[in-house]
Formats: structure tokens, sequence, C-alpha cells
């Protein structure tokens, strides 16, 4: 796995974490100012369920650049162009990002089935 792979994956797993984090102070903050509102409180309602897991995280331009660019590096500069045929461009630019997730899953089996 590259690094920069790797420092992408940090970067969503921070970004997931601060979500998670706020939500809960968002929650915690409703409650304080119910509970300072009301002079006699009412049983509290339970927290609202935390997310089951977070929607996939749209793939960027950037992460299947870099993931391409060390493939190319690896020698396999001529495998990485047919996948960009293969899915109808001649330069990654060309390529539409709904099938960002199909290039990058080609791309990261490369060099693994030799």
């Amino acid at each position: 796995m590259s690094r920069i792979k790797l420092l992408l994956d940090v970067v969503e797993d921070m970004r997931s974490l601060a979500d998670s984090l706020h939500a809960v102070a968002t929650a915690l903050s409703q409650s304080d100012q119910e509970t300072a509102a009301a002079p006699n409180p009412a049983p509290a309602a339970p927290p609202p369920p935390a997310p089951a897991a977070p929607p996939p995280k749209a793939i960027t331009l950037e992460k299947v650049r870099a993931v391409l660019a060390e493939k190319s590096h690896d020698g396999y500069t001529d495998q990485v162009r047919g996948l960009l045929q293969k899915f109808g461009a001649e330069k990654l630019s060309g390529v539409d990002p709904k099938y960002y997730a199909a290039l990058l899953k080609d791309a990261e089996v490369l060099g693994h089935g030799t």
C-alpha cells in the first residue's frame, strides 16, 4: 500500500472521527439546554443512535492519480494505459468520476497476478 494511500485513509478516518465527535457534542449541548430550561425535567429521551457506518466517501481524482502514478512507476505503464482505455479515456482526466472506484479496484491488482 502506498504512503499516499495510507495518508488519504488516515485523513478519511480523522474526518469521520471529527464528524462523530461533533454529533456527540451537539447531542450533549442540546441535552444541557433542555435540562436548564425545564424546572422539573422529564425522563431524558434516549440519545439518537450513532450512524451505523458513514456513507462511502467519494473517490477523488487525486487518489486515483496517486495509485496510477505508483503503478506506472512500478513498471505497469502499459497496463495503466490499458485501464484508462478500458474506461473510455486516453488520460485520467477523461475518465468519468463514476468509474473511479472500479478503476482503482482494477489498478490495485496490477502486479499481484505475476
